[in-house]
């Protein structure tokens, strides 16, 4: 009786390790799982469209870039990013990150501040609109007209030998580049509201009003 009590004892103290440790296990199993959902995710920030076409005119302006300011990312737009951030001591990525574009004064969302967006009342609206002051305008756009009338004349002077299509392309902008170096333009090897009058060729009427507006945007810039 003494050795079967013994048995059932001993049998009892293996049934209760296992126990223990089969609950230690679960216990344990369900802890990781919640530590693993409860990961934060991390933030990847995206700029605007607007924001990637503010940032192009800036590079532009800089002489950085050249052509138009479209808000896509090219390889051309990549490498005049990392030019920008190299010279002003921001990490190399290539991209219009929250930093390059604080750097180029370009204003940043409500999300990608991590505010969330607040509603005013219209007379706090119209107050508003009154104080900010000229907002950037949209880049100077030339028409298909323009381009075949300034494909024309550079290829009379020899410098273009493309087709006359109205369109941009490597030859042109090389050509546009000959041009305005020539003539005492700044050379951006595209076809701006100042080359286009050196040219002769008329501004249409938004033109002529996206030119005031720049004006005026740069003049607030300055106060």
């Amino acid at each position: 009786m003494k050795t079967i009590g013994l048995l059932l004892a001993v049998f009892l103290l293996f049934a209760a390790g296992v126990s223990a440790q089969e609950t230690t296990s679960s216990t344990t199993a369900a802890s990781t799982t919640k530590t693993e959902k409860q990961k934060p995710r991390t933030h990847v920030f995206r700029p605007t469209k607007t924001q990637i076409k503010s940032g192009q005119q800036a590079l532009i302006d800089a002489k950085l870039l050249a052509g138009e300011a479209t808000g896509k990312y090219t390889d051309e737009t990549r490498e005049a990013i990392r030019s920008y951030q190299k010279a002003n001591g921001l990490e190399v990525n290539g991209k219009f990150d929250r930093a390059t574009l604080e750097k180029m004064n370009i204003p940043l969302t409500d999300s990608q501040l991590g505010k969330a967006p607040t509603k005013k009342p219209e007379s706090e609206k119209g107050e508003k609109a009154a104080n900010d002051g000229p907002k950037r305008p949209a880049p100077f756009r030339a028409t298909s007209d323009q381009i075949k009338a300034a494909q024309q004349l550079l290829q009379g002077q020899k410098l273009y030998t493309g087709e006359i299509d109205g369109k941009f392309n490597d030859a042109f902008r090389a050509a546009l580049g000959e041009y305005q170096k020539a003539n005492g333009l700044q050379e951006r090897k595209t076809l701006n509201a100042e080359t286009l009058e050196k040219m002769g060729i008329a501004l249409t009427d938004a033109q002529k009003a996206n030119v005031e507006a720049h004006k005026a945007y740069n003049e607030s810039k300055k106060d």
